[in-house]
């Protein structure tokens, strides 16, 4: 079976690599994602070797709060990255570099990309991210003696049908993992239902709300200025906005404007690729609007935060924050980030990615809504009403300052795991 997913894998990547050849997330790294690394690109040294991959920028961001607990319980360890976005891998080697020893590009997950990566890195753990289960990586770390861990483990409920076809088809990776960090116990139950060892599963959190527990930090004059934000007057803040959900924003805004003249809006696209389309929109709709790259010299109304790295500290200027990707079938993006900043949080309908994150600030300084209407009616009445908005992001703030600790467990669930071996590197730190 595993024989039909290497000769399958191979077919899939001759078809798309024509598409993954000039696609702006992919088309960067080709020699890295074939697994062949440039001298002084992969960390040197003795210590023990741990190989973290996140898909994306934000899963890069969730393992992050890690690293320090990882350094304190494996002193001398060299930390990996790897992604398979361009987008992740910059902000890896500029937000990152301070905390980790490298980064690269992720291998295509074909026989050939996976066993030079494997051989070439030599991890003596890999750490996989949410839901990157590739067959043909896992299978070369675990044959070069790696362990295997998934973090902040998630199986969506609607594709466990999928999940079990495929997996009946090439054989079942999840049997050649040693750790299960699930996110919730309902997702624990799903990694069972799926065949993964009911001893190595454990619940211990999500990782990313760690990052988000820091008290606020006092807002930023100089981003401010260069997004030409007035001090003192109000801010709504759209964040992580995706193609259609801007059009609305900007409507909901301009029904605003008469009871509250002083108002701006600023929206963060969650491509930045697309400010310049987004500016289009607000000028259409007979609005000012400039761009932060160009410290908005217009003093728009509207602001497009085109910059990478930004948008943790744009939040810290708000007054409310929308978050998008809700509005569409995108599924929703980061709702903690800005409530870990005392901001009230609303949000759309479709946050089917980030369910744990609803349950967590639903009620609690995070305010879900159907529809432009809705986030209309809401934002008016907070707007209205000072102290209930001071109050609800207060409460978000000490929402997300009580659900730390997961990096923590899921450490000491490594060191475990990494005990266990007898010829482990790592056996020598403990």
């Amino acid at each position: 079976m595993r024989l039909l997913y290497i000769l399958a894998s191979y077919v899939l990547f001759a078809l798309l690599f024509p598409v993954l050849s000039v696609y702006r997330k992919t088309r960067h790294g080709l020699g890295q994602r074939l697994g062949f690394y440039a001298p002084g690109v992969l960390p040197g040294g003795s210590g023990p070797m741990l190989w973290l991959h996140g898909a994306s920028a934000g899963d890069l961001l969730a393992l992050s709060p890690m690293f320090g607990p990882l350094r304190e319980r494996f002193p001398g360890c060299r930390i990996l990255l790897s992604t398979t976005t361009n987008t992740g891998f910059l902000m890896a080697r500029d937000r990152l570099a301070k905390q980790i020893d490298g980064v690269v590009y992720a291998p295509y997950d074909v026989w050939g990309a996976t066993r030079r990566a494997v051989k070439a890195i030599q991890p003596d753990l890999l750490v996989l991210e949410y839901t990157e289960i590739w067959p043909n990586l896992i299978r070369a770390a675990k044959r070069k003696g790696a362990s295997i861990a998934l973090t902040n483990g998630r199986f969506s409920p609607k594709n466990l049908g999928k999940y079990r076809w495929l997996f009946a088809l090439i054989g079942n990776p999840l049997r050649d993992m040693d750790l299960f960090l699930m996110r919730q116990e309902e997702e624990a139950e799903r990694a069972r239902h799926l065949g993964a060892p009911g001893a190595r599963v454990w619940v211990t959190g999500n990782t990313k709300f760690d990052a988000l527990a820091a008290a606020p930090v006092q807002e930023d004059e100089a981003l401010r200025r260069a997004l030409g934000l007035p001090e003192g007057g109000p801010v709504l803040m759209a964040g992580s906005t995706h193609e259609g959900e801007e059009a609305l924003l900007l409507s909901v805004y301009r029904r605003l404007l008469p009871a509250h003249p002083s108002l701006r809006l600023v929206v963060a696209p969650r491509y930045i690729d697309r400010a310049e389309r987004i500016l289009g929109l607000a000028r259409e709709a007979g609005l000012t609007a400039g761009l932060r790259s160009r410290n908005n010299p217009e003093g728009g109304q509207v602001v497009v935060l085109d910059t990478m790295g930004e948008l943790g500290r744009a939040y810290r200027l708000a007054t409310l924050v929308f978050v998008g990707g809700s509005f569409t079938k995108r599924g929703g993006q980061n709702i903690l980030e800005p409530a870990g900043q005392g901001k009230p949080v609303l949000y759309g309908p479709h946050m089917d990615n980030f369910q744990d994150s609803v349950q967590v600030l639903e009620g609690r300084g995070g305010i879900q809504v159907q529809d432009a209407e809705a986030l209309h009616l809401r934002v008016s009445e907070l707007l209205s009403r000072p102290e209930a908005l001071q109050a609800l992001g207060e409460q978000a703030r000490q929402t997300v300052s009580q659900i730390s600790g997961a990096s923590r467990r899921n450490v000491e669930h490594m060191a475990k795991l990494l005990a266990e071996v007898p010829s482990h590197p790592m056996e020598k730190q403990e």
